[in-house]
């Protein structure tokens, strides 16, 4: 706990003015290090679980959690940073009422919040929260409700992390890849996943015309994965084509691509992918 001046008041109000102190230079240093707002910035529960998909949710009941997990909010993202310091002065008397309370040991409610794998965002007790931070306490009790989400909800920092899980969530929406054929199709820039459930379907089409049998999406995300691009990525290792840090859904997309614009065939040959490394046209 921060130091005492022997009055709990002035302390409070001590405690709020460090708050916002930290808050401003914690900006200050983003803006300095060229960091964009959304990493300083508390997280939207809203944004969060929309681009993971929502499945559904279940009450947990009371635990206490580390406050360190505690990243965003329902519907208070714009008064707190991701610290929960307080981003403006208009609830300092409420904030310094909870401080005076906590210095002088008074019971304080759980607060309540939504858990999203293992993080959580405030539903109520955002003041409770950013008090406790600034007191230098680490586990807070609270009532939990656990959100199920479609996507695991890992590695997600920023906004720039929803926009690349929201358009995953629609490409398995379009094509329900499963185990390591999900875990493959992984890519670093969102609107590839656009092109993924595009070239997925688009094979498909092919697919039933030739064989003059329906598919559906399960099948679909097998037999593609199974027949096209697993063998197709093996074909681009053997040729040494993919890049030092291209994912192989992403090399499979961009040589996928080349072969097209080269050889305007939707084959795939250890010869064709020698005309394709080489980047020569086939002659007729």
């Amino acid at each position: 706990m921060p130091r005492e001046s022997g009055s709990p008041r002035v302390d409070a109000e001590s405690d709020f003015l460090r708050a916002r102190r930290q808050q401003v230079l914690a900006g200050l240093a983003a803006r300095v290090r060229g960091a964009t707002d959304d990493v300083v910035q508390s997280m939207s529960f809203d944004e969060v679980v929309t681009a993971l998909g929502r499945r559904g949710e279940h009450y947990a009941g009371t635990r206490v959690i580390p406050l360190d997990a505690i990243v965003g909010s329902v519907d208070k993202v714009k008064d707190f940073d991701r610290r929960f310091r307080p981003t403006s002065t208009r609830s300092r008397e409420r904030w310094e009422r909870l401080a005076l309370a906590s210095r002088k040991g008074e019971e304080i409610p759980p607060i309540e919040v939504y858990q999203v794998g293992d993080y959580y965002f405030v539903r109520d007790g955002h003041h409770r929260v950013s008090v406790a931070r600034s007191l230098g306490v680490k586990l807070i009790e609270a009532r939990v409700t656990v959100v199920d989400t479609l996507l695991a909800p890992v590695d997600v920092e920023a906004r720039t992390d929803l926009e690349l899980k929201h358009w995953r969530r629609l490409m398995l929406e379009r094509v329900p890849f499963t185990g390591e054929a999900r875990a493959a199709v992984a890519v670093d820039t969102p609107a590839l996943y656009g092109e993924i459930a595009e070239t997925v379907e688009a094979w498909a089409t092919r697919a039933m015309h030739a064989e003059g049998a329906y598919m559906d999406k399960d099948t679909m995300a097998r037999r593609w994965y199974e027949e096209e691009f697993r063998p197709v990525v093996d074909l681009i290792e053997e040729a040494g084509v993919r890049g030092p840090t291209e994912r192989p859904a992403e090399a499979y997309l961009r040589v996928a691509c080349e072969r097209y614009t080269l050889i305007r065939d939707h084959e795939w040959s250890a010869e064709i992918m020698d005309q394709v490394s080489k980047g020569k046209r086939r002659r007729k």
